[in-house]
Order: C-alpha cells, then sequence, then structure tokens
C-alpha cells in the first residue's frame, strides 16, 4: 500500500472499497438494520485506524468526514440513489 503525503489515496482503495461494498450488500441480504450494518462499519475502522495511527492523523480522517457531511456531499450521494432518501 502506497500512501502519498500529499493525501492521494493509495492504489488498493478501489479494491478495498468493493470488498467492503460487497460485505454491506450481504449484511443487507441477511436483513441486518443499516444503522447496525454502519455502526459495526465504523466501529472496526475506528479500530483499525487506533491500530494505525496517531490520535492526530484519526482526528484529520474524522474532520474529513465531518466536511463531507456538512457540505451536503453524502445528501448528494443519498440523493442519487433510487427513490432518493427513501431507499435507506
Amino acid at each position: 500500500m502506497q500512501f502519498d503525503p500529499q493525501g492521494v489515496a493509495p492504489d488498493d482503495l478501489s479494491h478495498a472499497g468493493s470488498v467492503v461494498d460487497k460485505a454491506i450488500e450481504y449484511m443487507m441480504d441477511q436483513k441486518i438494520a443499516p444503522i447496525s450494518v454502519a455502526s459495526a462499519l465504523l466501529g472496526g475502522a475506528l479500530g483499525l485506524l487506533a491500530r494505525t495511527m496517531d490520535d492526530r492523523a484519526i482526528a484529520g480522517v474524522l474532520r474529513n468526514a465531518l466536511m463531507s457531511v456538512e457540505s451536503g456531499e453524502l445528501r448528494e450521494m443519498r440523493d442519487q440513489l433510487p427513490g432518493g432518501s427513501q431507499a435507506l
């Protein structure tokens, strides 16, 4: 995995994203509630970050996520789903 100091995504990010998408699809097919799926993924991600990054770096990742929410980026993604925000 190659990290760029300028913040460019690592080469294997697309592959990791595909694996996570399949895991989400599987859990949804198992009728696991979306909030439970999201909470489990978030908890796992935070645990991985805690094992591999210092607190300052983790805070930066979380700030970037919050900025995505506040800027409307996630709302735009939700609105693109079939049925809009009702899809979840």
